[in-house]
């Protein structure tokens, strides 16, 4: 029954996953934190920054993970055979009349019609996102300015999503690294004190 959810979900994804990888993830967020809760909302945050900054689609690494962590490398391997099948049939079976077809009324109406609805899923999700890590964070001086670091070296710098996400992780594991040395510091003056 796990294995044929994962499927199911996995097959949803893929199959309405119109754009792309990043296009996908809000999918990936309604079905396996939402509707399955198959992973939290803290985990699936985690493991797309995780996932961004390494290589490859983040489709399939976003199904490996989900389903590893349900049911293991089976579940690894239904859901990443679950969001690539429906990719694979429309690549065979749609591409080509949609490329023979693409300036019709409504074809074109079709195609130029996914592109706002990504948009506003993209935007929720990462509304839902900056919510939680605002309430989670324990410096909200610090989230504000890891936030406008982060949107500079996207949209100023030009810079990788996958090199901000990786110097975030780097600077975060620095600085708590720092802080822990730090209290524990402390903590063995006032026990020598």
């Amino acid at each position: 029954m796990v294995y044929w959810q994962l499927f199911l979900a996995f097959f949803r994804i893929g199959i309405f996953g119109f754009g792309g990888g990043p296009t996908m993830v809000p999918l990936f967020h309604s079905e396996c934190v939402k509707k399955y809760k198959w992973v939290t909302d803290d985990d699936f945050a985690d493991n797309l920054a995780l996932g961004n900054a390494l290589p490859g689609p983040i489709a399939t690494k976003l199904a490996a993970f989900i389903g590893y962590r349900v049911k293991g490398w089976k579940g690894a391997l239904v859901a990443n055979i679950a969001v690539v099948l429906p990719v694979v049939i429309l690549m065979i079976a749609l591409l080509e009349v949609i490329y023979r077809y693409k300036d019709a009324p409504g074809v074109y109406g079709m195609v130029q019609a996914i592109g706002p609805v990504i948009v506003v899923m993209t935007g929720v999700m990462t509304w839902e996102f900056l919510q939680k890590g605002w309430q989670g964070a324990s410096s909200k001086a610090g989230s504000v300015i890891w936030l406008f670091l982060s949107v500079a070296a996207l949209v100023l710098l030009d810079l990788h999503p996958g090199i901000v996400v990786g110097a975030a992780l780097v600077g975060s594991f620095a600085y708590t690294t720092w802080s822990i040395r730090k209290r524990k510091s402390r903590d063995d003056r006032e026990g020598a004190a």
